[in-house]
């Protein structure tokens, strides 16, 4: 099994009920500090160990040279800062505790300040996401960001089981138990249409097992919501995958829309999980046009291999060839693009709206109907 990253898996939860009682104890008459969505994702990815070597949110040591060569203090590499920031008048104390609660009042664990220093919004915009144009959903995020952060290690009380968002630990002894030595990681946040599908299924090829591992943390508000897209999974699987080489789990991730700096973070995170490759597409973790097609694809290049420890596989966009008559990109297929099956965004949204199918060249019908009766739901409810 490949090492996590850094060597160790940390795991920050109070994951016996004695550790629970404890920390809720702990937390009595400690400065409380509330959490957004985002941190709130972070702070699941630190508590089981996806985010590792953290083992909480970021002090200036980490978080200055994450901003400007993605790497951590120690070297390491790292593209993404994961933070908890709070306003000057509410900040504790480096040396102090604080408790941490979400925005319904519920205490979710204690963070042990190490560091609390004020920060450089607009450089670490130019540098993650290569823009500072508040259009760019995780720029605005960033600006919106309160002005003081606080770093220092966390634990971090359990939260209720779901079956299907399995830690890393969990997908490490699920993989040993199949027998997969080598696992090719997917991330996505919407719904895998058969362009998604081709490239998996190239992926299968070479390696035992994928890991179809769908974010569902905070996104834009306009993405297909996650409980929709887990059906459209799930129908995609039992209809068109082989039986038992796929593991189907969440990641309860946000998403930053960093393009290639969030490439690389995704890459990391699966390496955590136990991937040993990790599927890198056409505009990964892109949004709009702030990024060029396969700039996600070639930041990888600006790390060693052994160094990142995790494979990318990187795919160009692939398309269902009506001359073909099969899935291809314009390494297998020289066809005029006229011959392609291609679809906006604009487009499909457009026809899943008036209940029309799209061609089952670019989508499964399973999936598109599920999202047609998803869109018919949401039309009646506004």
């Amino acid at each position: 099994m490949i090492a996590p990253h850094g060597g160790g898996l940390i795991n920050r939860t109070a994951d016996s009920p004695d550790a629970e009682r404890e920390l809720r104890g702990a937390s009595t008459g400690l400065r409380k500090l509330t959490l957004t969505a985002r941190e709130l994702n972070d702070l699941a990815l630190i508590a089981i160990g996806a985010c590792s070597p953290l083992s909480g949110f970021m002090t200036r040591d980490d978080y200055e040279p994450s901003v400007e060569s993605m790497r951590l203090a120690s070297g390491l590499p790292w593209s993404i800062p994961v933070v908890l920031a709070v306003d000057r008048e509410e900040a504790p104390t480096a040396g102090s505790r604080a408790a941490l609660y979400d925005g319904e009042g519920e205490l979710r664990g204690i963070i042990d300040v190490e560091d609390v220093f004020e920060y450089d919004k607009l450089r670490e915009a130019r540098n993650v996401y290569r823009t500072e144009d508040e259009n760019h959903p995780g720029v605005a995020a960033l600006f919106e960001r309160k002005n003081v952060l606080v770093g220092g290690p966390v634990w971090v009380l359990p939260r209720e089981h779901d079956p299907e968002s399995l830690s890393p630990a969990q997908t490490r002894a699920e993989f040993t138990r199949r027998g997969w030595n080598t696992i090719v990681g997917f991330q996505t946040r919407n719904p895998v249409h058969r362009a998604h599908e081709y490239i998996q299924k190239c992926a299968l090829e070479i390696v035992d097992g994928l890991l179809l591992h769908p974010l569902v943390g905070e996104t834009k508000g306009d993405d297909i919501s996650p409980e929709v897209r887990m059906r459209c999974y799930r129908a995609l699987l039992t209809n068109y995958y082989p039986t038992g080489r796929v593991l189907l789990s969440t990641l309860p991730a946000a998403m930053r829309y960093a393009g290639p700096r969030e490439a690389i973070f995704h890459a990391m995170i699966r390496k955590n999980y136990g991937c040993t490759h990790f599927i890198v597409g056409r505009d990964h973790a892109g949004v709009g046009n702030y990024y060029g097609t396969y700039d996600a694809q070639q930041i990888f290049d600006e790390f060693d291999t052994a160094e990142l420890g995790i494979v990318p596989l990187k795919f160009e966009n692939s398309f269902y060839c009506k001359r073909c008559q099969a899935m291809g990109s314009k390494k297998t297929c020289g066809h005029d693009p006229a011959d392609h099956v291609a679809l906006s965004g604009t487009q499909v949204r457009a026809m899943l709206r008036d209940g029309e199918l799209p061609p089952p060249e670019f989508s499964r019908p399973e999936v598109a109907r599920i999202l047609i009766e998803a869109s018919r739901e949401a039309a009646s409810r506004a």
